[in-house]
């Protein structure tokens, strides 16, 4: 042993990873084919050699987290409370507070070689506020006395490489529109969110807009080139209820399922970024008055990711199946939604101080007469088809230490209606404009 302790701090030291593991009495398939030492007076050297066909495995157990929030002063509220799928839609001119947007707590375990499981819990209150029933409530993830919860986001199984390079998940999960995975780790994010990177700024469009970001069900995720990872692919079919049912008289829940797809690869030395998205999801049986219903979205989404500087472009189209009446020819009408949203980014002082803006354009109905108003039908989300929205974002982002970061920004969104200033309803132009100096640290990885 006194040989052995010697041959570490000698000049001439050579060990291995295995002959750690070993001294340390670490469990590990390595077993060693020899040690061998000299005598104590001279250059000593520690070899193990482990088998050629020894496999060295350390299974995760891995407690994680984030939290992001801010000090926000909305200094200008829409007077029509407009934008009912944004932050602070509902929330009063002048209104200042500290607040958490997002707190995640997450576990990742591995059961054995190929099979892991992923726990995450996350709280993701609004600022604005809401009435259920006759209880007065925060809206977003706060209980009816105001405190904080957590609900559950992620709760799935994976089996590893089912085949090379491709994984199957099963359970609660995050989508292909927010799964870019590498087989074996449980990290999934969207291509775009990921060279967004600012995510504690503001969702990606289409997240912005309610396409599901996490659903129930069971998905295929891989690279079509293991050994490099620069091409892959996600294939899933979820309940479109992201974690509950619903009513059971809800058409929309346990009687239609949607359907996920999603391809990305990465080119030029994993400089140049793209990815191709598309769902559909039938949502109601067809009546009397209304057709069958659903919707589908095809998405693309391009970067360029440099550490001094970046650009990215997202577009999309959504075709929502029977989703409006117009009320002037009392026709039921397809609704087509188009989104496009472009972002910069890159270094002022580099690994402490970058910049970053964005701009998104959304018409949530592209066929949309202005001399009429329309009635909706579809059950999507907190569809309008009558308000266009621009919405701009801007600020910078302080690294003081390795994942925390503080960023004052603005944000802001315009709102226009597509009716005709003489259409009975019609709303002028208005906006929200807030003020906000956010925090954002991660720990565990």
């Amino acid at each position: 042993m006194a040989s052995v302790l010697t041959g570490f701090t000698a000049k001439a030291q050579e060990t291995t990873l295995a002959s750690v593991n070993i001294l340390k009495n670490k469990k590990t398939d390595v077993k060693a084919d020899s040690i061998t030492t000299t005598k104590a007076d001279a250059p000593a050297t520690v070899k193990v050699a482990p088998k050629a066909d020894a496999a060295v495995w350390v299974p995760v157990r891995r407690l994680w987290g984030y939290a992001f929030g801010d000090l926000y002063y909305n200094q200008h509220a829409d007077a029509t409370n407009r934008g009912a799928e944004s932050m602070y839609n509902g929330v009063p001119t002048n209104r200042n507070a500290f607040q958490f947007r997002r707190v995640y707590l997450g576990y990742d375990y591995d059961i054995d070689q190929k099979f892991t499981a992923e726990v995450l819990l996350a709280s993701e209150p609004n600022a604005n506020t809401g009435v259920n029933g006759t209880t007065s409530i925060q809206n977003g993830d706060n209980l009816v006395d105001n405190k904080m919860a957590f609900f559950i986001k992620n709760f799935n199984l994976r089996y590893r490489n089912i085949w090379n390079g491709t994984d199957i998940v099963v359970g609660e999960m995050s989508t292909p529109g927010f799964a870019l995975n590498e087989p074996g780790t449980n990290a999934p994010t969207s291509l775009s969110e990921a060279t967004w990177g600012n995510r504690f700024i503001e969702k990606t469009i289409t997240d912005f807009h309610k396409n599901n970001s996490y659903d129930l069900g069971a998905a295929l995720q891989g690279t079509f080139d293991p050994a490099t990872k620069n091409f892959g692919y996600v294939f899933m079919v979820g309940n479109n209820s992201t974690a509950s049912l619903l009513p059971a008289a809800n058409a929309n829940t346990g009687f239609y399922k949607i359907f996920y797809g999603d391809l990305w690869g990465k080119f030029f030395n994993k400089q140049l970024y793209l990815d191709l998205y598309s769902d559909y999801a039938p949502t109601a049986p067809a009546t009397a008055a209304i057709g069958g219903q659903s919707h589908s979205m095809k998405k693309v989404f391009a970067a360029y990711v440099n550490p001094k500087f970046s650009v990215g472009v997202e577009a999309y189209t959504q075709k929502i199946t029977n989703g409006v009446t117009n009320s002037g020819t009392k026709n039921v009408e397809d609704a087509t939604v188009n989104g496009f949203s472009i972002w910069v980014k890159g270094a002022v002082v580099k690994d402490k101080i970058n910049f970053f803006a964005r701009r998104d354009g959304y018409n949530p109905d592209t066929k949309f007469d202005g001399a009429n108003s329309y009635t909706v039908n579809t059950n999507y989300g907190s569809y309008n088809p009558t308000v266009k929205e621009t919405f701009y974002t801007a600020g910078l982002d302080f690294t003081p230490a390795p994942k925390i970061h503080f960023s004052p920004n603005v944000w802001l969104i315009e709102y226009k209606d597509q009716r005709s200033s003489t259409t009975t309803g019609y709303v002028g132009n208005d906006h929200n404009l807030v003020y906000r100096a956010t925090f954002y640290y991660t720990f565990g990885k």
